[in-house]
């Protein structure tokens, strides 16, 4: 786990900025460092439900932040379409220093704090660069995969023990969270492995014969909140929950997911998840990703219901309630028509008279469900494989100054979704609505994201 780092340039960088603090500061916690090409003039410090701070950058492209009651835990910071995790205890001086063009194999770690920091962004690397390993691992027998998958477990295992060793004065707390950042990422990969083999082959048999291929998961801590929202944690979880409803008798699949499946896995989700934040955040998140990887407006009635019954946040049954609303208008067939669109240069647009004569793809967005990152990589995608098809991509309740960087301004728009008349946007969830060249509309609830979007994007091409 060796991560390239110049020790000249970080060891300058940290005296740069911590040889300037006097004594009495150094008692405070301190958070900056240097961002080389910026893509925004700001750095967000979150926590994993709420911002702490935002921290902006100086002449140089420097920030630094001073905190004097930030409690231990888990962190992460945003720059641009980029974010990481970071582990902040009290007197901490951490000082981090990136290149944007090559985010996380840039990101380096100095002053107070930065040991346990710079390891974790190294496990982090070193799982994405094992990507493609992992894959061809899929295509071997059980046997074969447990136990390659033993042997890279006890290689973490030593790495976590030999940390430990050296740092005794680290927390318990941060223990768990390297702990879980080390092994946890190997167990999802197991609990994936078998529907991965069985769609590698082509098997309708999704069962393991292996009697201890599951044995890890004694050693597995199934209901913690604090760590809901950091992904190794959260990935295995969920990859652990698909497992096991798929054991019930389901067939692998690719395009979408069936009612049944999707109320199966809304129950174990139920019998499973016991602390009641994170039960209500899994069921909230597998009736919206089932819902958007169907790309259209059909209801799976029995799936929202069994939502209804199990969830206990109503915040997220008057979203979900808002988003069924949302989907009883603009059906296939129906004119688009009486709303506005407007463009950067503050000019309105009538929505008849953009999609006149052009068959179009309407891409309502919002910030809290999709990254720039996302949507910069995805629209020009699209966009060169369909030139014939006009985009727009409408951020919901935007503005002029919220435009996305690496992506068209000409195809850039926002709406005032709380101004329609006819308001389809209720719940300011995504949405994308296709619509052929004679204003009728094709598809009023796709999804960018789905497997199925590219083939209903060649049939609104063959409209002529």
């Amino acid at each position: 786990m060796n991560h390239q780092k110049n020790i000249f340039l970080i060891l300058l960088f940290a005296f740069n900025f911590l040889g300037c603090l006097n004594q009495e500061e150094k008692e405070e916690t301190y958070f900056g460092g240097k961002i080389i090409n910026p893509k925004t003039k700001f750095v967000v410090l979150q926590t994993m439900d709420k911002v702490i701070d935002t921290l902006y950058l100086d002449a140089k492209n420097k920030f630094l932040g001073k905190y004097t009651s930030l409690k231990e835990g888990l962190y992460y910071f945003e720059h641009g379409n980029e974010n990481q995790y970071i582990y902040l205890e009290p007197k901490d001086s951490l000082m981090l220093r990136l290149n944007t063009w090559d985010f996380d194999e840039s990101l380096v770690y100095a002053g107070k704090g930065a040991e346990r920091n710079n390891i974790l962004i190294d496990i982090f690397i070193e799982d994405e660069n094992q990507n493609s390993f992992f894959y061809k691992l899929n295509t071997h027998n059980s046997d074969v995969y447990l136990n390659k998958m033993d042997s890279l477990i006890k290689q973490r295992l030593t790495t976590f023990r030999d940390y430990v060793e050296k740092h005794p004065e680290e927390t318990t707390s941060y223990f768990n969270i390297l702990k879980t950042a080390l092994t946890y990422p190997i167990y999802s990969r197991i609990e994936r492995y078998p529907i991965n083999h069985a769609k590698l082959h082509k098997k309708v048999d999704y069962k393991i014969n292996n009697t201890n291929f599951y044995n890890y998961r004694e050693n597995i801590r199934f209901n913690n909140d604090s760590l809901m929202y950091y992904t190794p944690y959260t990935r295995y979880i969920r990859n652990y929950l698909y497992n096991l409803t798929y054991a019930l008798g389901h067939k692998p699949t690719r395009l979408e997911f069936s009612s049944e499946f999707t109320v199966d896995l809304l129950k174990t989700i139920d019998r499973k998840i016991n602390t009641e934040n994170s039960k209500n955040a899994f069921l909230k998140r597998t009736v919206l990703d089932h819902f958007y990887k169907k790309s259209s407006c059909n209801i799976n009635q029995p799936t929202f219901a069994t939502f209804f019954e199990l969830s206990s946040n109503e915040d997220d049954k008057t979203l979900i309630s808002k988003l069924l609303e949302d989907n009883k208008t603009l059906h296939k067939g129906d004119e688009l028509k009486d709303f506005s669109i407007i463009d950067f240069t503050d000019q309105k647009i009538n929505i008849q008279d953009f999609t006149l004569n052009k068959n179009t793809v309407l891409v309502f967005w919002n910030k809290k469900y999709f990254s720039n990152s996302f949507l910069s990589t995805r629209i020009p995608y699209l966009k060169k494989n369909f030139p014939k098809l006009n985009f727009a991509v409408i951020e919901i309740d935007g503005n002029s100054n919220s435009r996305i960087h690496n992506l068209d301004i000409k195809d850039q728009y926002y709406i005032n979704a709380k101004s329609l008349k006819n308001n389809f946007l209720q719940s300011a969830m995504p949405r994308t609505i296709l619509v052929n060249k004679n204003g009728i509309i094709e598809n009023g609830y796709a999804s960018i994201s789905s497997n199925n979007f590219y083939k209903q994007l060649q049939n609104l091409t063959k409209n002529n």
